[in-house]
């Protein structure tokens, strides 16, 4: 069946409606402190995005009439290459580092002060580890895999069994299929909860590197317990949090680790076999919920947060249950909010026809929003990361139990809070949310094309594509000038 010009029309005027009604002209009153001194008028960016997107799908539409992105396109490069990087030295190298790191983490934690901006491990593990390591997986491939610490000693001890039984012992259990990603995805929460919520500000205040260093040891043992019943690679592959986290991103990036050799690969084409693996959804959909719960409960959320807040304690809950069940419940709410935008796009996808069944359409489209959770990450974190990577590089690498100490001449060495300029910040924070956003598209139109038979059908079915990630920039947009109020 031919594709109507209005149901075209119709979707882009309800794009176009969607950002002009979510975020109207006021919601950038709070876009930047300087926001009077950007070298266009803030409205100017809104717009500007938003017919990035449109034109972007026009294009593709036009231009891009063919699947260019679902077969392999991995090769391998030279031998000498990949042996230096994956050879035997430089695997038990990467590894000792990354043992050393989180042993260094954990001494910090107990035997430093108890002070989270002085002492290394709270800015370590929730900066330069945690967001850091997103951005390296996006440009060099899933290279965690090499530092993972949990990893090297677990089998560092599977060697040395080897070593004096002469054989390996086979896994008690097999991992069941079905649980997929899901204990990844809870690994994750868990993460995100301590940091945002347990720890109420986060960084400044309410979280001491001791509770991030006992932390660091349950979630430890938990691991080598995991490992002990399913099997080393069989966990890092499907349970590990921070194994899957940094693995999703990885999957975006032109250089591939693959049978102990280092390749390249199309751009955006390692995504496309994301969806396969069971709650592989769901992490890329908690990943953009908990970085905009982050940010909404800096500006968004924040009324509502308070109330609700006001409520549990007027209740009879304490100060401390107050604020950490509400933030729960928020955090919750938050998860389910874009997973039903995105839900709501495949079913509106699904009613194109020729389209599979709604999970299976649900899993196919997976991958297309882990460009999104990048930009979010890079729009909301930019600033703070730069700004915190001075003081990890400079007095906490110096003295990192911030007990005096000057190991590397950099202990007195002190922090810029305007690295970049506001107005450069802001290109920044847009410019991450429409590349990603147009990514999300092409990865999106490239699957239509390889589910539907028709390009007509699969362009018509991207209408519904194109509305959500409208709606995921708008968001975004919204999330940015009121958390910069």
């Amino acid at each position: 069946m031919r594709p109507r010009p209005s149901t075209l029309a119709l979707a882009l005027a309800l794009a176009a409606s969607v950002l002009a009604v979510a975020v109207p002209e006021q919601a950038f009153a709070h876009a930047l402190n300087v926001r009077q001194d950007l070298p266009i008028p803030t409205w100017l960016f809104f717009w500007g995005a938003s017919l990035v997107l449109i034109v972007s799908f026009a294009l593709l539409a036009v231009a891009w009439p063919q699947p260019r992105l679902q077969a392999d396109s991995w090769r391998a490069l030279p031998t000498r290459l990949s042996a230096l990087l994956t050879g035997p030295v430089a695997t038990a190298l990467a590894g000792a580092i990354g043992v050393a790191l989180l042993a260094v983490v954990i001494y910090a934690a107990f035997e430093g002060r108890q002070d989270p901006a002085r002492n290394l491990t709270l800015t370590f593990v929730f900066v330069t580890f945690w967001l850091g390591m997103v951005v390296v997986s996006v440009l060099v491939g899933d290279i965690f895999r090499a530092f993972n610490p949990w990893r090297a000693i677990a089998r560092a001890f599977a060697a040395g069994f080897r070593l004096i039984s002469g054989q390996s012992p086979p896994p008690p259990l097999s991992y069941p299929e079905r649980l997929g990603h899901l204990p990844a995805i809870i690994g994750v929460l868990g993460f995100v909860w301590l940091e945002l919520i347990y720890g109420g500000a986060g960084i400044e205040a309410g979280l001491s590197p001791e509770t991030v260093g006992l932390a660091a040891l349950v979630y430890s043992a938990i691991t080598f317990v995991a490992m002990a019943m399913f099997g080393i690679d069989a966990w890092i592959e499907r349970g590990e949090a921070f194994s899957v986290y940094f693995r999703m991103f990885s999957q975006l990036s032109p250089l591939e680790f693959r049978d102990g050799r280092l390749g390249r690969r199309q751009p955006l084409s390692g995504a496309t076999e994301w969806g396969a693996v069971p709650w592989a959804l769901g992490l890329v959909l908690v990943s953009i919920a908990t970085t905009s719960f982050d940010g909404a409960q800096e500006g968004l959320l924040q009324s509502p947060i308070r109330d609700t807040f006001d409520w549990a304690r007027d209740a009879g809950l304490g100060v401390t249950a107050s604020f950490r069940i509400n933030g729960t419940i928020w955090l919750a709410l938050s998860i389910a909010a874009i997973s039903l935008l995105f839900m709501t796009g495949i079913r509106g996808m699904h009613t194109v026809a020729g389209s599979p069944p709604v999970r299976e359409l649900a899993r196919s489209f997976a991958h297309t929003l882990i460009p999104i959770a990048l930009a979010y990450l890079v729009a909301h974190y930019f600033s703070f990361f730069l700004i915190q990577e001075q003081a990890q590089f400079t007095y906490l690498l110096s003295d990192p139990l911030a007990e005096g100490s000057d190991l590397f001449g950099t202990a007195g060495a002190g922090v810029d809070p305007n690295p970049i300029s506001a107005n450069g910040i802001w290109y920044v924070q847009v410019g991450a949310l429409v590349a990603g956003h147009v990514a999300a598209l092409t990865l999106a139109h490239d699957r239509a094309l390889a589910i539907y038979d028709d390009p007509k059908r699969a362009t018509r079915s991207q209408y519904w594509m194109l509305l959500v990630m409208v709606c995921f920039t708008t968001l975004g947009l919204w999330l940015l000038s009121e958390a910069n109020a």
